[in-house]
């Protein structure tokens, strides 16, 4: 009876054993799936992103706005990266905003030119909150719409500004100071300070005439064209509203270069497997190679590097207090490309973190008009440079410049090259160096001359001694 009642207790327990370990796992199943459907085609639409850790903590300052905050990620210190006192000078903007909206009004009813605005922005509110990767969840549509409209306006109304200066009030402090206009040139293309694209075509087609895109490319290409520090393709192509993402995009597509403007190669021709192509030396151990550089400003964009008859052929880059930033945010933003596709500031900042490893290197391409320094200081350039290098990823085969890096391989390992190489790393670097060395040179001429001298004279002796020893034995016989 006993063992009866402890074989039915123990299959008791297997059972409801069995049964607690099928509801966990049928839990678990039933949440995962709830999760999988939330995350399922939610980031396909995505444009715009929080910037990666990894990228925000070498210099967290360079993706934080401090003047003005466009979106959500930066509104009413949502950002916790975001310190009190930057939240103080973003929420002095939004009376900017709201006097900006104020002028886009119309004298007679302007309470209907708001209806027009909210409603155009209300039709694509669901589209636009699919841009953003990170919204958040305290953001109501209603607040959403409200956020869109005085931001897209503000954004329409500066650009028009910029280029004409009929619209301008006497008293706006924003076109008062130039650093404010520096400012917001440099906030405006910040990768988390964007709204989407059409959001801003939709509000510039009730406030200038219709579908003229072209006419708010040229005002927002005239507005940011100071940015850029090198030479680009400097052309908006004609696209549809929808093919651009943002106002950084923007930016990123005008600055494309065109196909040929690859370093020397295309991303598909240079990998090659078993090599790494993606380093080359500094500009300073480069020139004790025998490696030229020379300022090339009519050549055809900045990311236009060639490498010919041992001359590394650059155009002109010009760093100042923005320049930063702005790299930093494409390269952000080029983090999100599929299959590393038109990722031609990464590969260039590559590049130059190769070439550029002291303020050495920063005066030798100064001093032939690659660098245009703003800084001042070669030090703070190469400083920037180097950690520009830490947020892109390390050397690979992939870089569009490998082809010129292999001939630039090619060129430093011959021999009389390496010898050069040598003698100046060894011997010329310093001028002291330079001293020891043209004494030692001097000294061997010298040895060099005086045993030829002894050749010489022992020589014309012997000859000398001949002749006299037969003219005195004619003597005798005559």
């Amino acid at each position: 009876m006993y063992l009866q009642f402890s074989i039915c207790k123990f299959l008791k327990f297997q059972l409801v054993h069995r049964c607690i370990n099928t509801w966990i796992i049928t839990q678990a199943l039933d949440g995962i799936n709830e999760k999988l459907n939330e995350v399922s085609g939610a980031q396909s639409d995505c444009t715009i992103y929080r910037v990666h850790r990894h990228l925000r903590n070498l210099n967290p300052k360079a993706y934080e706005p401090e003047v003005i905050a466009i979106g959500p990620y930066h509104r009413h210190n949502n950002n916790s990266n975001n310190n009190n006192n930057n939240s103080e000078h973003l929420k002095m903007m939004e009376g900017h905003k709201l006097r900006y909206l104020k002028q886009l009004l119309g004298p007679n009813d302007p309470l209907n030119d708001v209806k027009r605005y909210v409603a155009a922005v209300s039709r694509v509110e669901a589209e636009a909150r699919r841009c953003y990767a990170d919204l958040p969840e305290t953001l109501t549509p209603a607040e959403f719409i409200q956020m869109l409209v005085l931001d897209g306006c503000f954004i329409v109304q500066l650009v028009r500004k910029f280029k004409s200066v009929m619209l301008r009030e006497r008293n706006d402090p924003i076109f008062q100071k130039n650093w404010m206009i520096n400012s917001l040139q440099r906030e405006l293309m910040l990768f988390e300070n964007q709204l989407p694209f059409f959001v801003l075509c939709e509000l510039y087609d009730l406030i200038e005439k219709p579908y003229q895109h072209s006419r708010f490319w040229q005002l927002l290409f005239n507005f940011f064209i100071s940015l850029y520090p090198g030479k680009g393709s400097k052309q908006m192509p004609i696209v549809h509203p929808r093919q651009v993402k943002h106002l950084l995009d923007f930016l990123h597509q005008s600055w494309l270069p065109p196909p040929r403007c690859s370093g020397g190669g295309n991303r598909h021709e240079v990998i090659i497997p078993g090599k790494k192509l993606g380093f080359i030396s500094s500009a300073t151990r480069l020139k004790e190679s025998n490696v030229k550089f020379e300022n090339r400003p009519e050549g055809n964009t900045l990311f236009d590097v060639r490498f010919e008859e041992g001359a590394m052929i650059m155009a002109p880059l010009t760093i100042e207090d923005r320049t930063e930033a702005f790299l930093r945010n494409l390269i952000a933003y080029e983090q999100y490309f599929e299959h590393n596709q038109n990722n031609f500031v990464t590969d260039y900042v590559k590049f130059l973190d190769c070439v550029v490893d002291s303020s050495t290197d920063v005066e030798i391409l100064s001093r032939r008009g690659i660098i245009d320094n703003w800084l001042g200081d070669e030090g703070k350039v190469a400083e920037m440079v180097n950690k520009l290098g830490d947020s892109v990823a390390g050397p690979g085969s992939s870089i569009v410049y490998g082809e010129m890096f292999e001939d630039v391989h090619r060129h430093c390992g011959k021999r009389k090259n390496k010898w050069m190489a040598n003698l100046r790393r060894n011997y010329l670097y310093s001028p002291w160096a330079i001293v020891s060395v043209a004494v030692g040179l001097v000294l061997h001429l010298f040895l060099q001359s005086r045993k030829r001298c002894l050749l010489y004279y022992r020589l014309f002796e012997g000859c000398w001694k001949s002749i006299l020893s037969r003219a005195q034995v004619e003597m005798l016989k005559n």
